[in-house]
């Protein structure tokens, strides 16, 4: 089941999105919340008439750098001998459609498509073979970085936490395993040319191994998201590209930079 979060005549709402083509697409209102037993309402509605939200708003977002090889060395890093975690905030958190806004201080944004996952209930110390049974789904995520204050500062705190730096959606995957979430095509484009093409496989800290190791320091919440990594190809963003997202077997994310202000 695709969950999406969307406005419609002011009011928020969790709906199943039926159908295939772009033109095709409607919510079926869910009666209640994803992270609970719920019912679907019967009353759908047409993507025409709502807005997309963030898929979930997350009480933290948990971001895993340096989890593909080939990027570590792009950037000229060393792969790291165990999961590298850094936190984006709630804040941090738009919606496809939504725009990112090119922060005032910085001179370089990057790109950075990743796998989220979305937890589905609350958990800590989950065991690798249990994690498939604490995750609701995936979705898209773009880790967008100002690269130029990340090499700066070497903490990554302002420059991947900024207002509008985690874009997610479109909306949360529900019929994917670990295994086959394992398996998928990532892919970013910068105004419709390719910047990044990997595959989910090439992690070096897999899915369950990433939720294990994170669970052992921290309660994990519904709601809450683990960014997997990105492949290589991270490049530049200027004010009026568009960014897209693409996940094979989850949909794709689009968001335009607008300047700041």
């Amino acid at each position: 089941m695709r969950i999406a979060r969307f406005s419609i005549d002011g009011n928020v709402a969790f709906g199943a999105v039926e159908g295939d083509g772009p033109d095709e697409l409607v919510l079926d209102i869910i009666k209640g919340i994803p992270f609970a037993d719920f019912e679907l309402s019967g009353t759908k509605v047409p993507f025409s008439k709502v807005r997309l939200l963030p898929p979930v708003l997350p009480n933290k977002v948990i971001a895993f750098g340096r989890n593909y090889a080939e990027h570590a060395r792009e950037l000229g890093h060393e792969v790291p001998e165990v999961p590298f975690a850094f936190f984006k905030p709630s804040t941090s958190v738009i919606g496809t459609g939504d725009a990112i806004q090119y922060p005032s201080f910085s001179q370089e944004l990057h790109h950075e498509a990743e796998l989220a996952v979305v937890i589905g209930r609350m958990c800590r110390e989950v065991p690798r073979e249990r994690v498939d049974d604490v995750i609701l789904g995936y979705t898209a995520a773009n880790d967008v970085t100002a690269r130029d204050v990340q090499k700066r500062e070497k903490q990554w705190a302002r420059a991947k936490g900024f207002d509008t730096s985690c874009p997610l959606g479109p909306w949360v995957e529900t019929d994917l395993d670990v295994a086959a979430a394992s398996q998928l095509t990532i892919q970013c484009t910068v105004n419709g040319q390719q910047r990044q093409l990997g595959r989910t496989s090439d992690m070096i800290t897999p899915i369950a191994d990433l939720i294990a190791n994170i669970s052992e320091a921290m309660t994990l919440l519904p709601g809450d998201v683990i960014l997997t990594g990105t492949p290589e190809g991270v490049g530049p963003l200027s004010v009026g590209d568009e960014v897209a997202v693409a996940i094979e077997g989850i949909g794709t994310l689009t968001n335009k930079v607008v300047k700041r202000g």
